[in-house]
């Protein structure tokens, strides 16, 4: 985004095929900059299959492809994994580099021998708490407790009194920070409700039993839009009522609005988390710009409801939102 207005700036006085030309590049994917193709290399927490990365991944290479940037991704959901993952991407010379700190602290180390080695850094997506104290530029993302406290007052709106907060990944903190921002602003009662998210199965086995154990439940909420669908079953499954409602979205998330089966989203826009982490090392290492002012860039919370459904799913259909 920083960058087609820049280009289209300076073309502007030049005449306006040249500013049409350079808005046609960044939109078709084309290289719209003339600087070196630097390596920029990002690693996620990310699991196999995880569809919430996929559209970071989009963005980022939509980003890569107008900044002229040669862009890895890799990932693994396991901690120490990840943290090799980043020594290997250091090791490998990069000249930017993009990480997510779902488990901040093993991340600690990995991350300070990029700093030493004058790698510029921005985390995306969790451990907004610790960036800066961790040697990043940056942090892009929503704040989790921020967006938890949303969805309580949603639910406050909607006149619940009872809901379960599906927690799917052990040790995860911005999960942690999204069921207590939730119980922070919601005046009904929330309960934790952990579960193996690689196994959907047991998932929804163990949701099941506890709508099935306690009818006073109105609300599920799910961490991650790929867990809807399958809080939706278990609702069935143990003959309950509860609604549920989730956090990110995905194209089955949108039907499930506009269905009815879902009751709301709440949308962090991953696209843009990938899109302005590379865009914003691209400028940095171009201008040494960048945003934020020590403070967290925020790419939501943003509510989403029936209403929006179908706006949405020309987005979702194309792995962009």
């Amino acid at each position: 985004m920083l960058l087609v207005s820049v280009a289209l700036t300076g073309c502007s006085a030049t005449g306006g095929k040249r500013a049409e030309e350079a808005r046609d590049a960044a939109v078709s994917g084309g290289a719209g900059v003339d600087t070196p193709r630097w390596k920029i290399a990002m690693v996620s927490h990310s699991g196999e299959g995880d569809t919430f990365w996929d559209i970071v991944q989009s963005g980022a290479k939509q980003a890569a492809a107008k900044d002229n940037i040669d862009f890895h991704y890799s990932h693994d959901k396991e901690a120490g994994r990840q943290a090799q993952l980043v020594k290997a991407a250091v090791d490998n010379k990069v000249d930017g580099l993009i990480v997510s700190l779902a488990k901040p602290e093993a991340m600690k180390g990995a991350l300070r021998k990029a700093e030493k080695a004058g790698i510029p850094v921005v985390t995306i997506n969790s451990g907004q708490d610790q960036s800066k104290e961790y040697g990043a530029l940056a942090h892009i993302g929503q704040d989790e407790k921020i967006a938890g406290e949303a969805v309580g007052r949603e639910l406050n709106e909607r006149g619940r009194k009872k809901a379960v907060c599906l927690l799917h990944e052990q040790g995860n903190v911005g999960h942690e920070e999204r069921c207590r921002g939730v119980r922070e602003t919601f005046d009904g009662e929330v309960r934790d409700l952990h579960a193996d998210g690689t196994n959907m199965p047991a998932v929804e086995s163990s949701l099941e039993a506890e709508l099935q154990s306690d009818r006073d439940i109105d609300t599920v909420v799910t961490l991650g839009a790929p867990f809807a669908p399958t809080a939706v079953k278990a609702a069935e499954g143990a003959g309950s009522k509860a609604e549920t409602v989730t956090f990110d979205l995905n194209d089955q998330a949108a039907r499930g609005l506009k269905d009815g089966s879902i009751g709301f989203a709440v949308d962090q826009q991953p696209y843009l988390q990938g899109y302005e982490a590379v865009d914003l090392l691209w400028a940095e290492r171009y201008n040494a710009n960048m945003l934020g002012g020590g403070k967290p860039v925020l790419t939501g919370p943003q509510i989403l409801t029936k209403k929006d459904a179908s706006t949405l799913q020309k987005y979702t259909k194309r792995g962009t939102r």
